[in-house]
């Protein structure tokens, strides 16, 4: 009778391939692992927590390019000015891309009093 599946010759054969091939899969898992989505996750981080950090004052670059001055933050959205006629306008939190300037705190406390 004719079997349909592999002998046990053919069957050794194929899983020593496959035992072949495991270094060159792991090699690759952990590149991409470290090279690839380890660093884009890190950078996602950061952008998070620039746009978490964002404060009124601050001038902003957006990924549409706008260029402007925050005025006021309200939840997912803030309103910048731009330009200057100072147009104001409503965008998401999301579409900041950087911080171009931020206004330092004033600190009273640096003793350099007189």
């Amino acid at each position: 009778m004719y079997n349909l599946f592999l002998s046990t010759g053919e069957e050794a054969g194929m899983m020593g391939g496959l035992l072949g091939m495991l270094p060159m899969i792991l090699i690759f898992v952990f590149f991409a692992y470290f090279m690839l989505y380890r660093p884009q996750k890190k950078q996602e981080r950061a952008v998070n927590e620039m746009r978490g950090n964002l404060r009124v004052g601050d001038e902003i670059a957006t990924t549409g390019g706008i260029l402007g001055k925050i005025i006021q933050i309200k939840d997912d959205f803030i309103i910048i000015e731009t330009g200057n006629n100072k147009t104001k306008m409503k965008i998401a939190k999301w579409g900041v891309r950087s911080v171009e300037f931020r206004e330092e705190e004033d600190d009273e406390e640096d003793g350099d009093e007189e």
